[in-house]
């Protein structure tokens, strides 16, 4: 892609996102409003899920601008971290909202209020429809970017949410079945802690410097199968966001000149590169030093 291609796409999906935005922004205040005057905890939950969305959006859509920025002497690795920070902070936040509602679910099945069911179907149509809009706004932008992918996913599930509400909706209307409403709230709040969960044990694994999930019996194997790798030890993988591995290995090798070092590798780069998608490789060559020592440091204090 172009650079003139690559900056008309920014463009774009800035723009989306900011119509995106906008948009949900307007459902919020309907839904709210709507929650309130039909007494619906429903419609006030899908409310507070719009809200998270609206925030995860420009929060995403921040953290993706700050993440293109270049490395620095304070920033090595640059501010790619960015964006998985603001993932955690978007799910522990929709997590936490959600058990709030769970709560007040759980207490309306207890104490019912009477519901407004005409208004109450009225604004989850509104709804239904802006949040089916939203998703075709980012459809197209979101065969060609992961972000926007995981925005039109989210408000993809937005929608459905929202034709649940109008079933609910009906249901009250036609047969007064008034603990439709807060069942409706529990289940929406059962699925967005279902869908924030992953996102939180990747975010959390990414800050903590797990390693990876990539295939290291493979990696070991066919390193040692490179002419002139005798041993390969003392082995660290982290991810500095979702898409992004950094690997560093002690390899041991005859002594030989640093040209034929350099041959060496320039093999292992290309192995860890186009097989097993490493970015940033880092090779500590060694003669003997450490040739007893486990691929992974199992041994005294590391660090």
């Amino acid at each position: 892609m172009s650079e003139h291609e690559h900056h008309h796409n920014a463009e774009l999906s800035g723009k989306r996102f900011f119509e995106v935005t906008v948009l949900n922004a307007v459902i919020t205040i309907v839904e709210f409003l709507g929650g309130i005057f039909s007494g619906s905890l429903s419609l006030l939950s899908d409310a507070i899920h719009n809200l998270g969305d609206s925030l995860s959006i420009i929060f995403s859509y921040g953290a993706h601008v700050i993440s293109q920025r270049k490395q620095t002497k304070t920033n090595t690795y640059g501010f790619k971290r960015a964006q998985i920070l603001s993932a955690l902070f978007n799910s522990i936040f929709l997590v936490v909202i959600s058990l709030f509602l769970i709560i007040e679910a759980i207490d309306r099945i207890q104490h019912p209020e009477k519901v407004d069911g005409v208004i109450m179907l009225v604004v989850a149509v509104v709804g239904t429809v802006a949040n089916t809009l939203s998703t075709i706004l980012l459809s197209k932008g979101a065969e060609h970017n992961l972000n926007m992918k995981a925005t039109y996913l989210h408000l993809l599930s937005d929608a459905l949410s929202s034709f649940g509400i109008i079933i609910g909706a009906i249901l009250i209307t036609f047969f007064n079945w008034t603990i439709i409403d807060p069942l409706i709230t529990i289940a929406v709040a059962c699925y967005i802690m279902w869908e924030s969960w992953p996102v939180i044990r990747k975010s959390v694994g990414i800050l903590m410097e797990c390693a990876p999930n990539l295939d290291y019996k493979a990696i070991h194997q066919d390193l040692l199968a490179i002419d002139g790798v005798k041993c390969v030890h003392h082995v660290h993988a982290l991810m500095v966001d979702e898409n992004s591995v950094v690997f560093s290995a002690h390899v041991n090798m005859d002594d030989l000149r640093l040209s034929q070092v350099q041959e060496i590798y320039d093999k292992i780069n290309h192995l860890l590169t186009t097989k097993y998608g490493i970015d940033h490789i880092t090779i500590q060559p060694e003669t003997v030093r450490g040739e007893n020592e486990d691929f992974f440091y199992s041994s005294k204090k590391d660090i």
